[in-house]
């Protein structure tokens, strides 16, 4: 494909932002990058411009992607020194794919909106896999308009792409999603604990549930690494901790409970004191494995 002349903004290039911003490249968009460590070799070889602060890439690119861990991190990207504030010019669109705070995400698109720029806040589910495959789901919250100008770029990255609502509820759909993927990841790694301790073949036990009502994605992936412990991570369990402290804070501000977000949480946390917080968020079940004292499959 050609060049379409899109300028282009990535700054965050892990393991989620790295394959997302080789997406646009491919398609042909010129590409202005900066992150911590090394810009990988398929993006450097491959012909982005790497620029040295956060603040470069904005003066550069028209449209700013960002994908980074937490909200202080994101925080510094867009109003630390030589940010991203600081290189805006009327008209541009800032997009934060990250996973953070909703509440703190409507002080960043206020700071940003009176630059006269818009904002987007666009957190995606799918894990490295998704960000591999291009099929990311993508909760959107911001203006219209902005939405359907970002929207091509959004199709290049993610298959599932929703406006949700305005500049937080991006990020509020996000922290909804992760209480899911917690919980199911919770009730699967109870049930295959429970399945092994009883001397049954929990790859078995697997198989067959995949065919009833208790099928679901993450029986089917996670499920799947808990018995072969595959536990390199997709999406780390200290991410996934830091998203339900997200839950716990926000629901905490609105009066909400949320018992079982709770208890997952707590569970994360004793997988961070066993030493496993940079492991996938499937080795959860080795918090309840050491309650059990009984893996669900021995390790290799």
């Amino acid at each position: 494909m050609t060049k379409s002349g899109l300028k282009l903004g990535f700054i965050g290039l892990g393991i989620m932002g790295a394959p997302m911003a080789g997406h646009l490249l491919k398609a042909g968009h010129v590409l202005f990058v900066n992150t911590v460590g090394n810009v990988p070799s398929a993006l450097a070889d491959g012909g982005v411009t790497i620029c040295t602060t956060a603040q470069g890439v904005a003066e550069r690119a028209d449209i700013i992607f960002i994908m980074v861990p937490d909200t202080p991190d994101v925080e510094k990207v867009l109003f630390g020194e030589n940010g991203v504030a600081a290189g805006l010019s009327k008209g541009k669109t800032v997009v934060d794919m990250s996973s953070i705070s909703p509440m703190e995400t409507k002080e960043f698109a206020k700071k940003i909106n009176a630059l006269g720029c818009d904002y987007l806040d666009a957190p995606v589910s799918g894990g490295e896999v998704g960000a591999k495959a291009a099929s990311l789901t993508i909760m959107v919250g911001g203006p219209d308009a902005a939405f359907e100008r970002v929207k091509p770029l959004f199709e290049l990255m993610g298959k599932n792409i929703t406006l949700v609502g305005g500049n937080g509820d991006g990020q509020t759909c996000k922290v909804a999603n992760q209480i899911i993927v917690a919980l199911n990841i919770a009730a699967v790694g109870e049930a295959l604990v429970f399945a092994s301790k009883a001397g049954a073949n929990p790859a078995k036990v697997r198989e067959a549930l995949m065919g009833g009502f208790a099928s679901s994605r993450i029986l089917e992936v996670h499920g799947e690494r808990m018995i072969k412990r595959t536990f390199n991570p997709g999406f780390r369990i200290a991410l996934h901790q830091k998203d339900l402290n997200l839950a716990l804070q926000s629901a905490r501000a609105l009066g909400v409970a949320l018992p079982q977000t709770a208890n997952a949480a707590q569970l994360m946390q004793s997988c961070v004191a066993l030493g496993h917080g940079q492991a996938d968020h499937s080795a959860l079940v080795r918090a309840l494995e050491t309650m059990a004292q009984h893996p669900v499959a021995p390790d290799a």
